[in-house]
């Protein structure tokens, strides 16, 4: 297309009235004669129309699934079964759907020009997922050339009715990206709707850090979700491969973008019934260290009673001691006042838990001999033990160890003063 062309048809938008009314209509394929696209057969294949706004086009792909489709360990049905078990979720979380339906749920993953934030960095490729009826319907917008963001995002947020959002790092990437862009369009594009947020890149963080090197998604997939890509295009090589389309117009490449796109949203469909399933106490499978974990989000989110519970099953049912929990609930007992059955859960923490729950349950102990029991003896018998542990361990930096040191001969002396 000619500077002159161009020109023309960015000037339509500058000088519209206001009130104008946008002449926007899907294309079923690619019939409008101004449309000349290279492989046009290649995109017809691959489920791909047009959506024209004022002469100017994007791309929209679309494929279904049967909601019996299994992704990774899960059908998609499995997702109906993780938002009725929220109804009777008596606690406030992050994740809860109370309230809500599995329509409303609409999985959402980007591909941009960049990695970085800002207005230099473009979004080409909207994809979301959404269960409807007894399918999974996942949509995607393809920004075909730079300068057709206004049909891109109207394709978009015209056609797309959703209550919460549900992303991986989406708060902190995909959506302040969708913001900026949108920001630069206002005037010729619908409103950005408000709505809640799902962010699971967070609770992949809590429950799975401890088992995984690394918590994206391609790792999350194979190492807990039981999904393993094949021939799959590593995001970072989106960009190189949009740009090479843009100067080569041959889809090949892209496609393939839109293939790893389209993975990403069904694995957000997949992760978001099995932390839900982790959180709401459905999977039968979980190990005692993934309750654990659950039991410490639970709490973190306010959700003490239920975090209690957690960790009290764990202690009953588990072969080998859980010296973690055992901490965090001597540490419910102490908010609670119940002073003993804190210090009978420390003291068995105390003789063999491992090194660095021990320090902690030690310095615990000294403060309830001392303040609550006024058992001053104890008291320093812990201090004592602490000592010792700090003095020989290799595992603290040597400021960190001073400062503790400090502090407990502080103690210390209090203590014998106490004791007389």
């Amino acid at each position: 297309m000619s500077l002159k062309n161009k020109l023309n048809r960015m000037k339509k938008h500058i000088i519209r009235e206001e009130n104008e009314e946008k002449d926007t209509k899907p294309l079923p394929l690619f019939e409008d004669s101004t449309i000349n696209l290279a492989h046009e057969e290649s995109w017809i294949q691959n489920g791909t129309t047009t959506y024209q706004v004022d002469g100017d086009y994007c791309l929209v792909r679309e494929k279904r699934y049967s909601i019996l489709h299994k992704h990774g360990q899960y059908a998609f049905k499995d997702l109906l079964k993780a938002v009725k078990a929220w109804q009777s979720f008596n606690g406030e979380h992050p994740l809860s759907t109370k309230g809500l339906h599995p329509e409303d749920l609409f999985f959402f993953d980007t591909e941009t020009t960049g990695l970085g934030g800002g207005v230099g960095n473009t979004i080409f490729l909207l994809g979301h997922g959404r269960i409807v009826g007894d399918e999974v319907i996942v949509t995607q917008h393809f920004l075909p050339q730079p300068g057709s963001e206004i049909p891109l995002y109207h394709s978009f947020l015209s056609k797309v009715d959703y209550t919460t959002l549900v992303t991986y790092n989406g708060k902190a990437f995909d959506w302040p990206q969708v913001k900026t862009r949108h920001r630069l369009l206002k005037d010729h594009v619908p409103q950005l709707p408000s709505f809640g947020h799902f962010d699971l890149y967070h609770g992949s963080r809590r429950l799975f850090k401890h088992k995984l090197d690394s918590v994206k998604l391609v790792n999350v997939e194979k190492e807990i979700l039981g999904f393993e890509r094949k021939d799959d295009v590593p995001g970072y090589l989106a960009p190189m491969i949009y740009f090479d389309y843009i100067d080569r117009r041959d889809p090949e490449g892209i496609l393939q973008v839109m293939k790893h796109n389209e993975l990403d949203i069904l694995s957000l469909i997949t992760l978001y019934t099995h932390l839900s399933f982790q959180l709401l106490n459905v999977d039968e499978t979980s190990t005692d260290q993934e309750q654990f974990e659950v039991g410490r989000w639970l709490e973190y989110t306010g959700n003490k009673g239920i975090a209690k519970e957690r960790y009290e099953n764990i202690l009953k049912g588990s072969k080998n001691e859980n010296y973690e929990a055992m901490h965090q609930l001597a540490l419910q007992y102490k908010k609670e006042k119940n002073v003993q059955k804190a210090i009978e859960l420390w003291e068995e923490a105390s003789n063999t838990s491992s090194l660095r729950i021990k320090k902690e349950v030690l310095l615990e102990l000294a403060k309830l001999y001392e303040h609550k029991t006024k058992d001053y003896q104890m008291a320093l018998k812990k201090c004592y033990e602490l000592v010792h542990l700090l003095q020989y361990s290799d595992s603290e930096d040597e400021g960190k160890v001073k400062s503790s040191l400090e502090k407990l001969n502080y103690r210390i002396n209090r203590l014998v003063k106490k004791s007389g």
